[in-house]
Order: C-alpha cells, then sequence, then structure tokens
C-alpha cells in the first residue's frame, strides 16, 4: 500500500527530477500524453499546462494514489492500472514514467514494447533512482540481512534494479530511437528537528521501506526502523540543523521512429 502522505513528505525534492525530466521532450503539440506511475497526480496536473491542448491520462497502481490524484481541481483522468499490461492508444504522442521502472523487474522488455508500439515521432520519457549503491540502500539491505530479517525482508531487496544510461540509451537505440540520456546527482539539505526521526530515515519510508513495512507487524516495523534509524544516522551525520543527502538519478529521453545519429 502507498500513503500518499508520506510520500509526498519530501514533495519539492522528489518533484525536481520530474520537471527536470519534462524540460527535455521538446513536443510542441502533442495530442496526448500518457503519465504512468503518476502517483498523487500533483505533477501529472501540470502537464496540462505545459500541453494545455493534449488529452492528458493518468494511471496508477495504487488506488490509494489514484482516490488522492481524482480529488484534484484538474482535467487530468486518472485510473487505476499497470504499467506491465499498458498499450499505447494511437495518438499517444507523450509517455512520461517518473521513479516507476526501478519497481517492475526486466522492465526492458517494456521499454522495447512501448517505443515499438508508439507512433513515429513520438516521445518515451524516464527516470529511475541510481542510488542503490548509496550508504541508505546498503545500510537497508545489511538490515534486512541479519538473522531476524534475513528470510522475510531481503528477498524482496534488489541491489541492481536499473542499468546505467548507456544500457538504456543502447536499448533504445536498437529500437529505433534517438536518444538523450544522462545522470544527475542531487545534494538534498533535509532538515534535521531534534527528537524526530533521522531524515533519511522519513525520506525511505514514502518509498524503498515500503515494501517493507507491508510484509511487517508493528512491533517488527518499529525494530527494523530503530535498527535501520542508527545506521542512516552513522551513514548522513546532522550538520548545521540539516542531513546532506546525495540522490543519483538516471533520465532518458527517447524518440522514436527517429535515425540513432539525430541529436536532440
Amino acid at each position: 500500500m502507498w500513503d500518499p502522505t508520506t510520500y509526498l513528505r519530501y514533495g519539492d525534492e522528489r518533484s525536481r527530477p520530474f520537471h527536470d525530466l519534462v524540460a527535455r521532450v521538446p513536443a510542441q503539440r502533442p495530442r496526448a500524453v500518457a503519465d504512468l506511475g503518476c502517483g498523487p497526480g500533483t505533477l501529472t496536473a501540470t502537464l496540462t499546462e505545459r500541453w494545455p491542448q493534449a488529452r492528458v491520462n493518468g494511471i496508477d497502481s495504487s488506488p490509494e494514489m489514484i482516490a488522492r490524484a481524482g480529488a484534484l481541481d484538474t482535467p487530468v483522468t486518472f485510473a487505476v492500472g499497470d504499467v506491465r499490461s499498458w498499450r499505447p492508444e494511437p495518438d499517444v504522442d507523450v509517455v512520461v514514467c517518473n521513479a516507476v521502472l526501478q519497481w517492475v523487474p526486466d522492465h526492458q522488455e517494456l521499454l522495447t514494447r512501448w517505443a515499438a508500439a508508439l507512433p513515429a515521432g513520438a516521445w518515451l520519457a524516464f527516470q529511475v533512482p541510481g542510488n542503490f549503491a548509496a550508504p541508505s540502500h546498503r545500510a537497508l539491505r545489511e538490515v534486512a540481512g541479519g538473522d531476524r530479517w534475513r528470510d522475510s525482508i531481503a528477498p524482496l531487496l534488489r541491489e541492481a534494479p536499473v542499468d546505467d544510461p548507456v544500457d538504456y540509451a543502447a536499448l533504445l537505440v536498437d529500437a529505433g530511437c534517438a536518444v538523450d540520456a544522462w545522470e544527475t546527482t542531487y545534494v538534498h539539505l533535509l532538515p534535521a528537528a531534534d527528537g524526530a526521526d533521522h531524515p533519511v530515515l522519513a525520506w525511505m519510508e514514502g518509498t524503498a521501506l515500503r515494501p517493507v513495512r507491508a510484509t511487517l507487524d508493528a512491533a517488527g516495523w518499529t525494530d527494523f526502523r530503530n535498527e535501520l534509524g542508527v545506521r542512516l544516522a552513522q551513514a548522513y551525520p546532522v550538520r548545521q540543523g540539516q542531513v546532506y543527502f546525495p540522490f543519483r538519478r538516471i533520465f532518458v529521453v527517447a524518440r522514436t521512429g527517429a535515425r540513432a545519429e539525430e541529436n536532440l
């Protein structure tokens, strides 16, 4: 279960990669735009400002997220759906997939299928976190690998669920696209209040810790997050009343049916 309130706890920091991704999509007048894995819909709604003439649809597998999105005052159409079974309608000219594919095993096949199904000249833009080797995720895997959690939690965590930008670029060039791929490391300055949870722990509760929380009972969850919190406090010390939290992101914008040698 996704908790929209927890996810939006660091809304400004989480939204920046979305805006940086969409800024690199030069589509002028797309007929239809799809946001796959739209979450609570707040970012999807901004697509109607970027492309006011387009029909914008958002899908997400979480009924809780779609319920939150449906309460927004926006012309976007939201629906519960699974990105793995999504098929573009013939007039979909832009697909945005923000911080979703890391949850989908073998999503490379999806990208190839989408590139083939979209009309020529359409745009496929996605962003995934590239921080799985960061201290935060190493600490998560270390705690999950302990005697108490090894059987129940460790199998839920994948060490490398995403590719590097070069691999994504090569995949989509092979699919007949022109590709722009890059990575950015954001340094988020997270306030650390006295007596509050460590801010990186609070950040991870909105995403990476979701399957852990769904698996454990209340007592187990309390023990797990306490153990992880100790490790995170060591890896990310509080300085000047805040924590400096580097976060690597991987971006790809591809144009379908274009020559690989074209520059985007």
